[in-house]
């Protein structure tokens, strides 16, 4: 058997198929298994119900196949392995399952019936099988709608989420360039200052030297 499933498995409808196709599996060796101990119309009928089976795998592996598309690259190489893996199971069981016809055919002819009534008996059977293939896919289709809209209700939170951050972030901004504005007006303030203060050293200077000289005059005068 593959691998079992790993909790790092793709997205999750892989990881749906995966479980239900091993489920399948399961039943699919067991039927076999069974086929080669029975006979008459009841190895017919385990024959008919590990054909369906086989097409029920059959139909995970194409599904798993699609799906399979949609992981990314990253962890796409996990999941071939394992994809290989579940292929070579199914191919293997395909095998056993026509070596087993064909053993059947061998002892009874391909006209052998244990019912005269056989015929209507493959026809109905067939029948229920293409029903169950219905239901099984009309499953299949409602599960992908499901998380199609699970997935559509995460987008539409995530990108509400994402509206009132850039509000968020707008708001900020806007702060931060009236933050600006008041940082240029307090440089502009500042800036006066230190000329004003500039202008009152130079006046003081100036106003010191008059009166040094003013002094000196005054002296001179005196002793002149």
């Amino acid at each position: 058997m593959s691998n079992p499933l790993d909790s790092d498995a793709g997205s999750e409808m892989f990881s749906s198929y995966e479980t239900e196709l091993n489920l399948v599996q399961a039943d699919l060796n067991q039927k076999l298994d069974q086929i080669t101990e029975l006979s008459g119309e009841q190895r017919n009928s385990a024959i008919r119900q590990a054909e369906r089976a086989l097409e029920e795998a059959t139909e995970l592996l194409d599904q798993m196949r699609l799906e399979k598309q949609n992981i990314p690259l990253e962890a796409r190489s996990k999941i071939n392995i394992r994809f290989r893996n579940y292929s070579t199971d199914v191919d293997e069981a395909k095998r056993k399952l026509k070596s087993l016809s064909d053993d059947r055919k061998a002892l009874f002819g391909d006209r052998y019936t244990d019912d005269p009534q056989d015929e209507h008996l493959e026809q109905r059977q067939q029948l229920l099988s293409g029903t169950d293939r219905l239901e099984r896919s009309s499953a299949r289709l409602q599960e992908s709608q499901r998380i199609a809209l699970e997935t559509e209700d995460i987008g539409r939170n995530t990108l509400a989420d994402l509206n009132m951050q850039r509000e968020t972030i707008q708001h900020a901004h806007g702060r931060l360039q009236a933050s600006e504005g008041h940082v240029d007006t307090s440089i502009k303030t500042l800036r006066g200052m230190a000329r004003r203060m500039a202008t009152n050293r130079l006046i003081t200077i100036a106003i010191i030297t008059v009166l040094i000289l003013l002094i000196f005059a005054v002296i001179y005068s005196k002793f002149s």
